[in-house]
């Protein structure tokens, strides 16, 4: 008899759920993914890049191991329905399930497909986060929509520990069935994508783990908000794609000494399980406010602002040094994902779902849940948000998280000349015209946006 073990956002042999369960069956395993052409972007995409880039990675890390990673392309069911063709003693299907948007749909009708349609047995498992959307619940069974009593019940709760077992080529199917479709992965990954110099799998994002527990995490409450510095675990593009588990991330942190730095950390992984869960219960956050006053904010949405924003030429250095930080390498800080969404929707007033859209394109970490649950928080439209009225300065943002400027002359190196006493505002006092220096001046005058901002937020809320 034969298992079929589907990979989807787990790309690692350690400590999986569902894989773990699938050996326990003592059946050959096959293992599959699937691509469905329709989820796929018209157009290449840093996020989708680096996704196929993590897959084709560990495609070739089984590989090296002696075991054949199928991968099925097309319609979903089809797919299904032509590999239980291929294989008829094919009996049970293992998988780690989606807990919200897409994928929940999806599993939902693929669960009734396999047992109904194709006569075989579903058998899916918790994986992607500590706690499931529906385990964390207040005494009345109700769910938290505030951040911090929500953690102050989930730090109280039992968290799963690693999985230990072994794995060995003789317990999987020797056979590729799809080695056609092997090239159309290939295909998924641009040729000049800035994510084929990264480095992927489960042995790199170990190491990363270990680097950050000895050298950042003790001090990560007051490391992780300064861009310049390295003080940031980095983790969370492997946990995007599953390449290493969030049970061996608790496990590792959980070991180390009591710190500010640890506790801090710790709500971070706590914020993941949190965002799962609204999206879990808000199914259509992606497209609306979770706050029903604000689901008709009149937004200018100004495109040439927009398009200054996306290239980082707004001339608020912060600003724009975040979004080439993001442009070039995939990846941005936390604090100043904050405070470019903040720019965006306040300063600007442009729909945070364009900013959400965005990061989705150019994130190699992005997960949908924390994006949009990061976006509607400073768009003040979601559970928990900051309140509409508290808008950040984006001059005061990096006079106190880049004092120096260190990190605003690493991406915006037209500046990397000027002086701390203009760093922060180069337009001051006609510093760019005196010194001839080829920088955008202020594309919004960030006191009248503000003013602007909380205006159409209250006449939002009075409609």
């Amino acid at each position: 008899m034969t298992s079929v073990m589907w990979f989807r956002r787990d790309f690692r042999l350690e400590d999986n759920v569902a894989l773990y369960h699938a050996i326990k069956n003592n059946e050959k395993i096959l293992p599959i993914f699937h691509i469905n052409p329709s989820q796929l972007n018209a157009f290449s995409t840093v996020n989708q890049d680096a996704f196929f880039a993590s897959l084709l990675h560990f495609k070739k890390f089984l590989s090296d191991k002696g075991i054949h990673l199928n991968i099925l392309y097309g319609d979903i069911k089809d797919c299904f329905k032509q590999l239980k063709q291929m294989i008829p003693d094919w009996n049970n299907i293992y998988f780690n399930f989606d807990e919200r948007g897409y994928g929940r749909k999806r599993d939902q009708e693929m669960v009734n497909f396999f047992e109904k349609d194709l006569q075989i047995d579903a058998h899916p498992y918790l994986d992607y986060t500590l706690h499931s959307a529906s385990e964390v619940k207040k005494p009345d069974g109700q769910a938290y929509k505030m951040f911090t009593p929500y953690f102050k019940k989930w730090i109280t709760l039992k968290k799963a520990t690693p999985l230990n077992y072994s794995v060995d080529k003789s317990q999987f199917v020797d056979k590729n069935y799809f080695n056609n479709n092997d090239e159309k992965l290939n295909n998924l990954v641009s040729e000049n994508s800035i994510v084929n110099h990264m480095s992927f799998g489960t042995d790199c994002a170990k190491k990363m783990l270990h680097d950050f527990i000895q050298n950042g995490l003790s001090d990560y409450d007051k490391q992780r908000d300064i861009p310049s510095v390295n003080g940031t675990s980095r983790l969370s593009r492997f946990l995007r794609t599953g390449e290493i588990s969030i049970r061996m991330i608790w496990q590792a942190i959980l070991e180390q000494p009591d710190s500010d730095g640890r506790t801090t950390f710790m709500k971070e992984l706590c914020w993941r399980d949190f965002y799962n869960m609204i999206y879990a219960i808000y199914p259509n956050q992606d497209k609306m406010a979770i706050k029903s006053e604000f689901k008709n904010v009149k937004w200018l949405n100004n495109q040439n602002q927009f398009d200054a924003w996306k290239k980082g030429e707004t001339g608020f250095p912060i600003v724009d040094a975040a979004m080439r930080q993001l442009n070039q390498t995939g990846w941005m800080h936390n604090r100043l994902r904050m405070i470019v969404a903040s720019f965006l929707t306040k300063d600007l007033l442009i729909d945070w779902r364009w900013g959400e859209k965005y990061f989705h394109e150019r994130l190699i970490d992005y997960d949908t849940a924390s994006n949009i649950g990061g976006w509607q928080w400073a768009a003040s439209t979601g559970t928990d948000s900051v309140p509409y009225f508290r808008i950040f300065n984006p001059t005061l943002q990096s006079e106190k998280f880049d004092p120096q400027g260190k990190f605003i002359k690493q991406y915006v190196p037209e500046l990397s000349n000027v002086p701390v006493e203009f760093i922060h505002e180069p337009n001051k006092n006609g510093y760019l015209d005196a010194h001839k220096i080829n920088y955008p001046k202020p594309i919004v005058n960030h006191k009248e946006a503000r003013k602007l901002a909380i205006e159409t937020y209250k006449n939002s809320k009075s409609e």
